[in-house]
């Protein structure tokens, strides 16, 4: 049989589709509002399932940065107004008692993540009132991971020592790319003495994981660029990084992408070329790929996961460890208890507003039905270990006949092996493993979303 180029492959199934940081994906959540008193529900169990044994996580949105930069399509507020910070932390604060009030037994924390935004917005003052509040009704777990975002232009080496202090062990810098021309496009004018300075103060104080984000598609990227870009990245021997591609949607409301020409983007198979490229480039400085966009040393706890399959995925992305329940708190946070998904208000107004009213802030939401969690198994199974296995009762679904059809394709273009009972994606195929969980995506077959709302999956 005669298998299609690299790049005819590419151009086959370079289509518009979710990244999966969730199953069902928000746009097809049920479109009923969601009731308090059913996600309470859902929350309580989730909680009383795990909270001794595993413990829970916390996503804390800090919205606030003082410039937009024009690739970015996260909720976030611009402002240089640093007034804001007191009323927001007091509201977080606010929406954390709320929890803790309905939950009925103090919460073991495993992990938090300050995710924006741009969290190192808020003074080291906040940052301490924040953490010291929360766990003023809450215990560390006693493996603990915290983890934050950091914009190397706008953060002190006071506020890496304090949050260092509070617990956070953990770092990641947004890098974006090095390239003049390209800072310009996306509005992230960014000198690489700024990350080496916050790199230092994070290695000299003690970090023991620090990762450096860069992202591929952008504007007026090229070949060159990018292998100076990662040639200086790699330098500073991040201990993760993350090698996303650039999700160009502007046609979601308030994004802010339409800085630049479209036509100044990397196409196709070239911006595919581009990963590639960057990918060579971390195998050969010692990096080990882990699920999609993320590479690891073998010495983080990231790359121990995977190797242990421990690898999850949610809405922080890829985390090392698993907990049941995952609350957002914040504007915009989304929360999973496994069994349910909720979305707080999108306005920081609107936020600050329902929680004084003693409400929690969410606005929308979907609960999972039994198809949903085990489509939402195999997902992750893939993008997690890019395999998947229906042999035990819990994992099987009638439909997998129509699955295992809208696969053949991929099957016959030599990307994926099927058996009996288990679907495995091959490593060099790594690259198509969104297009595999589409077929898996039940919804999406569905109910086809009407013009194009998720960004390309190549």
């Amino acid at each position: 049989m005669q298998h299609l180029s690299n790049s005819a492959l590419i151009q086959k199934y370079n289509v518009p589709g979710p990244r999966y940081t969730s199953y069902p994906t928000v746009p097809f959540w049920d479109k009923g509002e969601l009731s308090s008193i059913d996600w309470i529900r859902t929350v309580k169990q989730a909680f009383n399932e795990s909270n001794d044994n595993e413990g829970i996580s916390l996503y804390i949105h800090m919205p606030y940065c003082e410039n937009l930069c024009t690739f970015c399509a996260c909720h976030k507020h611009i402002t240089k107004n640093h007034t804001v910070e007191d009323e927001y932390i007091d509201t977080l604060l606010k929406e954390w008692k709320l929890y803790v009030k309905l939950l009925g037994k103090t919460p073991l924390i495993r992990e938090i993540h300050l995710g924006g935004g741009t969290p190192t917005f808020f003074s080291s003052k906040n940052l301490k009132r924040l953490i010291d509040g929360i766990f003023s009704d809450a215990i560390r777990y006693k493996t603990y991971d915290f983890s934050y975002e950091a914009h190397p232009n706008e953060t002190t080496k006071e506020q890496i020592q304090s949050l260092f202090d509070l617990g956070f062990k953990r770092t990641s810098f947004g890098i974006q790319d090095y390239d003049l021309k390209v800072q310009k496009a996306i509005h992230r004018i960014q000198p690489l003495e700024s990350v080496a300075r916050v790199n230092r103060w994070a290695r000299e104080i003690g970090y023991e994981s620090i990762s450096h984000d860069i992202i591929f598609g952008l504007p007026h990227q090229t070949k060159e660029s990018i292998i100076n870009t990662i040639k200086r990245t790699v330098e500073f021997k991040p201990d993760r990084i993350a090698y996303y591609s650039y999700a160009h949607v502007p046609w979601i409301k308030g994004v802010g992408q339409r800085g630049f020409d479209e036509n100044d983007l990397p196409k196709d198979e070239y911006k595919r070329e581009l990963y590639e490229l960057g990918k060579k480039l971390f195998f050969e400085a010692g990096y080990e790929e882990i699920g999609m966009d993320h590479f690891a040393l073998p010495t983080d706890k990231m790359y121990k996961a995977m190797v242990e399959k421990r690898l999850h995925r949610n809405f922080m992305g890829y985390t090392a460890g698993k907990t049941k329940l995952m609350i957002g708190l914040g504007m915009s946070s989304i929360s999973d208890s496994w069994y349910a998904f909720a979305q707080n208000e999108k306005r920081v107004e609107d936020y600050v507003r329902r929680v004084n009213e003693g409400k929690l802030p969410i606005f929308r939401g979907h609960i999972l039905t039994d198809e949903d969690l085990v489509v939402r198994q195999h997902i992750l199974n893939l993008m997690c270990n890019l395999e998947t296995s229906w042999a035990t009762e819990e994992m099987k679904l009638e439909n997998i006949d129509e699955i295992i059809e809208r696969l053949e394709e991929m099957k016959s273009d030599n990307l994926i092996e099927i058996y009996e009972d288990k679907l495995v994606v091959k490593e060099e195929s790594r690259m198509f493993v969104r297009n595999v969980c589409m077929a898996f995506d039940l919804r999406l077959a569905q109910c086809q979303p009407e013009g194009r709302i998720f960004s390309m999956t190549i």
